[in-house]
């Protein structure tokens, strides 16, 4: 059988050929006629096992050495994902449904072969050591490039989010972020350029004024990433990349800041989703756009009561330096608008008030008035993709409250309230016209958790990619050719 080999790895081998092991799929509807069908001696093992009836995400080992996987629901995305790590062995194994296979078949093994282990030492599995999870193989005559991206850049983005900010081999601070982006440019033939450090003070003020307590090692930088034809559809993305946040001066409370590697999870998203628009060669004129920094507590730490100017002149009073990623982001985000995109995307682990409103599985999507159109089009392909956002308002009764009585703007909001809503509202101050006019892009903002709190099968405790598989799918349906 022609094959492709899905393992642990979201790689691809084509056209060989594999002796695989066969799980048979059972959905509750066929399964009574499927047992009855069965040998003597295969209806009693079951019946032995208690599987005389249907029972949902039941594994068996059949006496005829094949395996039977009964599910209520396989077009569900994890509902294979608990298989690479109960079957045995390295395998390979090959799915058997009695009707078509669903499209997230692949999809679902593969989010439940990651694990990140980078961090481990001597307990680090060895070079010859036999694979974690159990592979897939699937019929070659099935087009699986979309899984095999979507785990490309969904391990990716759990990567970056998941290594640690600190001085091991894998510490994810500006300028091994940085790195990363230049490494995804090298392989895909793009172009990255950077400002950092006090160059920053000539145009990027506040990515400078967030950055600087870090120290020379961690210098704040705007990391810059174009790819794609000159002329071709601008989509810009713009990540959060905050690679550790104390909260500065308004330091965080200990329990709070231990995820807080995951404060740039928004760069962690744009990057996936970069490689992901990159692999697939969609017609657009790509651009990324990380402003990257270190919220560090020293001397040279931004205060509360600062007023920091943005590059487009708009001054914001601090009312508390734990409110830094939109800072960052509005230095970027003035920068995007200058380029004129046809679509304008930021993603950031933005707001607690978020979390509070959504939960952290769901991000919460806003929208400008230009870009209305276009989150719907975003909510329509996240329930496609079972990758969820939820649109919340940009309502407008809500903007006095980022009013400052002595600069243009306030970093937070009057009260406890609302907080997603109000710093989309600051966020929404810096979407501009381009300069030659006409009006603002279309811009989307994604306020994401970026982390699971806990594990399931398919979602490991740590980085998550949440609503990429969505943007993705909305790009591909504007923009490929």
């Amino acid at each position: 059988m022609l094959a492709t080999l899905l393992s642990c790895a979201p790689m691809a081998a084509q056209g060989m050929r594999f002796a695989a092991t066969t799980v048979r799929v059972l959905r509750e509807a066929e399964y009574d006629a499927w047992l009855a069908a069965r040998p003597d001696e295969t209806r009693a093992y079951l019946e032995a096992a208690g599987l005389g009836e249907f029972k949902g995400d039941a594994l068996a080992l059949l006496p005829e050495r094949t395996w039977a996987f009964l599910t209520k629901d396989p077009s569900k995305l994890f509902a294979f994902s608990s298989l690479p790590s109960r079957l045995p062995g390295a395998g390979p194994y090959a799915l058997e449904f009695a009707a078509p296979p669903p499209a997230t078949a692949a999809l679902s093994w593969g989010l439940g072969c990651y694990s990140f282990e980078a961090c481990k030492g001597s307990t680090a599995p060895k070079a010859d050591a036999p694979p974690k999870f159990a592979s897939l193989v699937v019929p070659a005559e099935n087009d699986y490039g979309d899984a095999a991206a979507a785990l490309k850049g969904t391990y990716l983005c759990r990567d970056l989010i998941n290594a640690p900010a600190g001085d091991m081999q894998r510490d994810m601070g500006p300028a091994e972020l940085e790195a990363v982006a230049r490494r995804l440019a090298a392989a895909y033939g793009a172009a990255v350029a950077t400002v950092e450090g006090d160059a920053l003070l000539a145009g990027y003020p506040q990515i400078h004024a967030v950055g600087r307590a870090a120290g020379e090692k961690q210098r704040p930088r705007l990391v810059d990433l174009t790819w794609g034809a000159a002329d071709a559809p601008r989509v810009t993305l713009v990540g959060k990349g905050v690679c550790f946040d104390t909260g500065g001066l308004d330091l965080k409370p200990a329990a709070a800041m231990l995820t807080m590697k995951k404060d740039m999870g928004g760069a962690a998203h744009v990057l996936g989703l970069a490689a992901m628009v990159m692999d697939a060669g969609l017609p657009v004129r790509l651009r990324v756009l990380i402003p990257a920094v270190e919220n560090a507590v020293s001397g040279d730490a931004f205060r509360p009561g600062d007023v920091l100017a943005a590059r487009n002149g708009k001054t914001t009073e601090i009312g508390n330096t734990d409110a830094e990623g939109r800072l960052v982001l509005a230095d970027a985000l003035v920068e995007a608008c200058a380029d004129a995109p046809e679509l304008l995307v930021d993603c950031a682990t933005l707001t607690g008030a978020g979390r509070v409103a959504l939960g952290t599985d769901v991000p919460a999507l806003f929208a400008n008035e230009e870009g209305v159109d276009v989150a719907d089009e975003l909510v329509a392909a996240s329930a496609g993709e079972q990758d969820q956002v939820w649109r919340l308002p940009l309502w407008p009764g809500y903007r006095e409250q980022i009013d400052s009585k002595i600069a243009d703007l306030k970093n937070i909001g009057a009260g406890p309230y609302g907080g997603a809503i109000t710093a989309a509202l600051y966020l929404a101050e810096f979407v501009e016209a381009p300069p030659d006019g006409g009006a603002p892009p279309p811009w989307l903002h994604l306020d994401m958790m970026a982390y699971n709190t806990g594990s399931k099968p398919g979602r490991p405790e740590g980085g998550e990619a949440m609503g990429m598989r969505a943007l993705f799918r909305l790009l591909e349906a504007r923009y490929k050719a």
